[in-house]
């Protein structure tokens, strides 16, 4: 079964819109200057609406450790998304029940591999892009990382859509599937998209499950 994880929540509206179909993650940009970075307070309003049968994930760029612990009681994944190291993965670990992914911008197999090699439980393998730690929408060299040797479970980002999003399941086989700007309208979460691709993925689950 591919998990399905929608980041860059930022509204009462987008919890509401996710409280229709469940995805198994919401994600949440906690770092600035990223356009999408919510501040503690909105997280814990959008924390109140959204339903409990989703996991909120808080997603960091290159924090300091107390910054990200300020937020983790109202959380259940840390995902790193920067150039956080195993040694620091090591001490955040020690000090919060977190679930920690590490996000990794591919540029080559041995990427993939270093972050699995760290204390993260899963790994979230994304798109390289030399402007941006992530939110790209650039779709990841799925070459690339078919060919590397993953050895924790996975979560695949940059560029899933609707249109892709089953080929990618299908080719790369991982733990779940991470989209944000390909289910907005105008820099707005668009319910209809959100719908309409965890349907699609659901849909394809449930063929895997009889077959």
């Amino acid at each position: 079964m591919t998990k399905i994880k929608i980041c860059g929540i930022r509204r009462i509206e987008d919890a509401l819109y996710l409280n229709e179909c469940i995805p198994d993650y919401a994600g949440f940009i906690l770092s600035k200057p990223f356009w999408r970075c919510i501040s503690y307070e909105q997280l814990g309003e959008i924390c109140k609406t959204l339903s409990k049968d989703i996991k909120r994930v808080g997603v960091f760029v290159n924090e300091e450790i107390d910054y990200i612990l300020k937020y983790a009681s109202l959380l259940d994944v840390i995902q790193l998304h920067g150039d956080e190291n195993s040694d620091y993965i090591s001490k955040l670990s020690d000090r919060t029940d977190c679930e920690i992914w590490k996000a990794v911008r591919v540029k080559t197999s041995d990427d993939i591999e270093e972050a699995c090699d760290t204390h993260a439980d899963k790994v979230l393998i994304d798109s390289f892009s030399k402007t941006t730690y992530g939110g790209s929408g650039k779709v990841a060299n799925w070459d690339l990382i078919r060919n590397a040797k993953i050895t924790k479970p996975f979560f695949l980002a940059g560029g899933i859509s609707i249109d892709n999003c089953i080929d990618a399941i299908g080719k790369l086989k991982p733990f779940g599937i991470d989209v944000s700007s390909s289910v907005e309208t105008d820099k707005l979460k668009d319910k209809n998209k959100i719908i309409e691709l965890i349907t699609k993925i659901r849909n394809i689950n449930s063929l895997y499950e009889r077959g």
